[in-house]
């Protein structure tokens, strides 16, 4: 398994501390959102660009690449009818694209639920339409700079627009690009009606990514989520990608959540 953290975690250490703690417990890879940057992608110049990959592969690490590629923005709209919102969306993601393939990450994750909920009046099949419509405005650019697009279902609780496998694969086929492919993570896995190996399983044709956390929004191993099925999947699979610890709450500590992650995963792989 390669490991890689996203960087929020550190929430306010300095990139060169966070960066030289992760490769310290062990993991390779380190998964970046735009948000922890200095501005939006079009104001990050190539002197930034430069310095933030260099520290990266100065600690040993590889950029995956970018995730939360929405998430505090106002403006962009993956679902909307509005044809204007959804060009500035695609130029967005493709600015993002170029950020990516920059720091020499190769991976986009998109989630960003609060920007494709379904809006008053659009169904669900509508919206597939609009996300594709948006997204392949984008592709050009991903496909020239050899960044995949790895789309993220999500559980209900997080929102109501592609919230299973299936649905991240159906939207996918519709964008029609190698470079736009699926993202599973743990988390929003445990809300489908199949078992996480199962659905690890019926996906393994369109994996591009994987988050490791669990339900209670905590690192692998720190809830109730079991491991073992999940990462025997994978290896049937012959999944060569990332594997990636994402979290969404911090009361234990970033040292407990980065140390007791990694070290469960390595645990939870000797086994099977």
């Amino acid at each position: 398994m390669k490991y890689a953290i996203c960087n929020e975690t550190f929430q306010d250490w300095p990139f060169e501390k966070a960066f030289t703690y992760a490769r310290s417990l062990g993991y390779t890879g380190i998964e970046i959102a735009p948000f922890t940057l200095a501005g939006p992608p079009a104001e990050l110049d190539t002197t930034y660009r430069s310095n933030l990959r260099d520290q990266i592969k100065g600690v040993g690490l590889e950029c995956v690449g970018l995730h939360w590629l929405l998430a505090k923005t106002t403006g962009f709209y993956l679902t909307t009818p509005d044809e204007d919102v959804r060009r500035i969306t695609g130029e967005r993601l493709a600015e993002l694209a170029n950020l990516c393939a920059d720091l020499d990450g190769t991976i986009m994750v998109l989630g960003s639920p609060l920007q494709r909920n379904l809006l008053p009046g659009v169904t669900h099949e509508q919206a597939m339409d609009f996300a594709a419509d948006t997204i392949r405005r984008a592709m050009p650019v991903l496909e020239d700079r050899g960044v995949t697009l790895a789309l993220e279902p999500l559980a209900p609780t997080e929102g109501d627009f592609l919230n299973t496998a299936a649905l991240g694969i159906e939207l996918a086929k519709k964008v029609d690009s190698p470079n736009c492919r699926l993202h599973l993570d743990v988390k929003a896995m445990s809300s489908e009606s199949d078992p996480i190996d199962q659905v690890i399983r019926a996906s393994a044709e369109w994996i591009a990514h994987f988050h490791a956390n669990d339900p209670n929004l905590l690192g692998p191993g720190m809830g109730e989520v079991v491991f073992d099925p999940i990462f025997k999947a994978l290896k049937d699979i012959d999944y060569q990608g990332w594997v990636s610890v994402e979290v969404f709450r911090y009361e234990p500590g970033i040292e407990t959540i980065c140390e007791d992650s990694i070290r469960y995963m390595r645990e939870v792989e000797a086994r099977v």
